[in-house]
């Protein structure tokens, strides 16, 4: 169309105007095109990225949640082995034999003589070689002397078995020393056994504690070798509480676990004990105790040292917390980059001396401190997820919750880092943008295109709408010649002849939801219903519910037909529903087999109790005055009841208003249960009521809380005063 022609379209009344005004039609569209495409792309961008957002969450929680909780059942199931394991052992001959034999001995080797050499040799060990060591391991000086046994027995044993060994670790493969004691001899019998049980089942250390508290054997020949739990050097650690306890308990089988501490004699690294009584003959004579095996419990929070394999990907981890709010295992970035957990550790607030030592021992555990919410959270007794900061003070996703260890109050956290979680949101968003862009480009084109072509056949519908906007009728529009546009002219032809009387039928149809849908259930229900709920339910505290039913009404309409009987039973309820506005109360359902109201469900009311009463009474005059008309014996037969009940819509394709509760249960069974016509009521009900109205003792009816009183209305009396058989109540 040139531009002549679409001059002479326009109005000439709005030529000027619109020339003076802001963008053409054909311009509108391109924008109107650009901005539609634009912003639902957009839209669908924000949609998708709340929507991925929020399931990649729940994803990343519930991966979490599982890496928990299978961590925490391996952690328990390892010490449930090392205590079944330990009591075992320890419940075995060779255990209890070997107990005796070193115990006895050692007390051999109190005897024993030692040279100024091997006194020397002792004492240089502790010097030079352990000294040294704890000191370069707590990384301040340590007195070693005050580490030195002073027993002549436990000083034998460490000259013979110790001192030799200055790598700390290659004792333990000595079967005797060659010295020609008892004690080597017992030693050579037994260690076999012990060594295979500490090797196999990766225990730090597997000992043997006497009665009298001395370490008569240890697999590791330590400085621990001979000294006395109880009275030596290592009287406060670990060991010698779980010693305690375990002969403490004077049960075999008993398995007393410590958490971990530092232990002088493993350079001060975190050391945990489980320790079980020996007995023979039914008398304890020590203990066994077996240092827990950090490898296997790193192994167990590490998946083997493959984290990644283990569900928690390339920065997440699962660590265990103690009380003391230092870690109880390994740090994942302190096994794969140490440098990195350096940077990250310090940044986050941990002191340099103990990232060093953490570096330096290759381990977090009873090292790095772990403050986070998640973990105060675990700590205090509780399970759940949470997004904060981590120890390294990274924004992660954590699943937390506590370890169910008898003896050690531990806590377990699993960990993975927001950016990771969420990395195909962040390449969602990055596609979105490039594809917005090209997607603005292309309809930038076609919008030309189509603005053109679309424009003037829709300028004449749009001026077609506004004069049936305007009220006009009959209006029609020929679209041109095109054979869709034809299409769009014929339907918009009929669409206005048809606009009135569909908005008619619209109009009778709206009013006759209304109608129903105020039959059905209560305005508050109906607003809900419109708003879209899809489950409305609500509890009512102090409400009065009646369940009345006609008696004799089966029996007057036996010989009725169906149509006479339902126009009856319509017409009774009718009078029911208009005799129950004036007092407040409200018809919830009506059956042939009863008529169930309440008072005080959507408006409370403070004296419904007295109102659901009255409402009862009325009720009877009702049925009084049909029996009379029609000469026939009816009569009303009420349950009244007051306390919670719920209401609310019932099905979804065949939806029901109903009422539901204690109350409407026990109002049931209060009439149901009668067999003579009157009103009936608990003693909540009767309770709530003035003195005016006048009760008689029903009975009791059985409930789940005991049996309830019954009592009757006496219509009769009613200026009299309540009471049982005519009695004050």
């Amino acid at each position: 169309m040139s531009h002549a022609e679409d001059e002479r379209d326009r109005p000439s009344g709005h030529r000027a105007g619109r020339r003076r005004g802001g963008l053409s039609i054909q311009s509108t569209v391109l924008v109107m095109l650009l901005a539609v495409s634009v912003t639902s792309n957009v839209l669908v961008g924000v949609i998708g990225y709340v929507n991925a957002t929020d399931s990649l969450r729940d994803a990343a929680f519930d991966r979490l949640i599982e890496v928990r909780d299978s961590r925490a059942r391996e952690i328990e199931r390892l010490f449930t082995t090392i205590e079944s394991t330990v009591v075992v052992h320890s419940r075995g001959q060779s255990v209890v034999d070997a107990t005796t034999a070193f115990s006895e001995a050692f007390t051999e080797l109190e005897s024993a003589p030692l040279d100024d050499a091997q006194s020397q040799s002792l004492l240089r060990y502790y010097d030079e070689v352990f000294g040294p060591a704890l000191s370069e391991a707590t990384g301040s000086s340590a007195d070693a002397a005050g580490f030195v046994p002073t027993s002549t027995a436990a000083r034998y044993l460490q000259v013979h078995y110790t001192a030799p060994h200055a790598d700390f670790a290659s004792a333990i493969a000595v079967d005797d020393a060659g010295d020609g004691s008892a004690w080597s001899a017992v030693h050579a019998q037994y260690h076999d056994y012990f060594r295979s049980m500490t090797e196999l089942l990766e225990y730090e250390d597997v000992l043997l504690i006497d009665a009298r508290g001395v370490v008569v054997y240890s697999a590791y020949k330590g400085v621990d070798l001979g000294t006395n739990v109880l009275t030596g050097p290592y009287r406060f650690s670990t060991l010698a509480d779980a010693y305690g306890e375990a002969l403490g308990s004077n049960l075999l089988g008993e398995v007393s676990l410590t958490d971990f501490e530092a232990y002088p004699p493993s350079l001060n690294l975190p050391a945990g004990w489980a320790a079980t009584p020996i007995g023979r003959d039914g008398e304890i004579i020590g203990a066994m105790a077996v240092e827990l095996p950090v490898e296997r419990l790193s192994s167990v929070m590490t998946a083997g040292s493959d984290v990644e394999q283990g569900g928690l990907g390339d920065t997440g981890e699962a660590y265990l917390v103690g009380p003391d709010g230092l870690m109880r295992s390994p740090s994942r970035l302190l096994m794969t980059d140490p440098e990195a957990y350096t940077q990250a550790a310090l940044a986050a607030g941990t002191s340099s001396e103990v990232v060093e030592l953490a570096v330096a021992r290759g381990t977090t555990l009873g090292l790095q401190p772990v403050s986070t919410p998640a973990a105060e959270a675990a700590q205090a007794g509780q399970s759940g997820t949470i997004i904060a900061s981590s120890y390294l003070g990274r924004e992660t996703l954590a699943a937390y919750g506590p370890v169910e260890v008898p003896g050690v109050d531990w806590v377990v956290v699993a960990e993975i880092d927001s950016a990771e979680a969420f990395a195909p949101v962040t390449e969602f968003t990055r596609n979105l943008v490039v594809s917005s862009a090209v997607l603005a480009l292309v309809v930038s084109v076609l919008s030309l295109l189509l603005a053109r072509i679309f424009v003037s056949p829709l300028r004449r519908l749009a001026h077609a709408a506004q004069r049936i906007a305007a009220g006009e009728s009959g209006v029609t529009v020929d679209a041109g010649s095109n054979d869709e546009l034809r299409a769009v002219s014929a339907a918009f032809n009929d669409m206005s002849r048809s606009l009135q009387v569909k908005a008619d039928l619209l109009d009778e149809q709206r009013a006759e939801s209304e109608r129903l849908l105020r039959a059905l259930m209560p305005e508050p229900v109906i607003q809900r219903y419109r708003d879209g709920d899809q489950t409305i339910a609500e509890d009512h505290v102090d409400v009065s519910v009646m369940y009345a039913d006609i008696v004799g009404f089966e029996e007057f309409s036996r010989h009725r037909g169906s149509e006479a009987t339902l126009e009856t039973l319509n017409e009774l309820v009718r009078q029911f529903d208009e005799a129950g506005g004036p007092y407040g109360v409200e018809h919830v359902r009506t059956t042939t087999k009863g008529y169930l109201a309440s008072c005080g469900l959507t408006v409370p009311r403070i004296d419904n109790a007295r109102r659901i009463v009255d409402y009862a009474i009325e009720l009877t005059r009702i049925v009084d005055r049909f029996s009379a008309q029609w000469g026939v014996p009816l009569s009303l037969r009420a349950g009244l009841d007051l306390g919670e009940a719920s209401s609310g819509l019932v099905g979804r394709a065949h939806m029901v208003y109903d009422l539901w509760g204690d109350a409407v249960t026990l109002a049931f069974r209060v009439q149901s249960e009668r067999s003579e016509s009157g009103i009936f009521l608990t003693d909540r009900v009767a309770d709530a009521l003035p003195g005016t109205v006048h009760l008689l003792e029903a009975g009791v009816i059985a409930t789940a809380q005991g049996e309830e009183r019954v009592w009757r209305i006496d219509i009769a009396r009613m200026d009299g005063t309540r009471g049982g058989s005519g009695s004050a109540a």
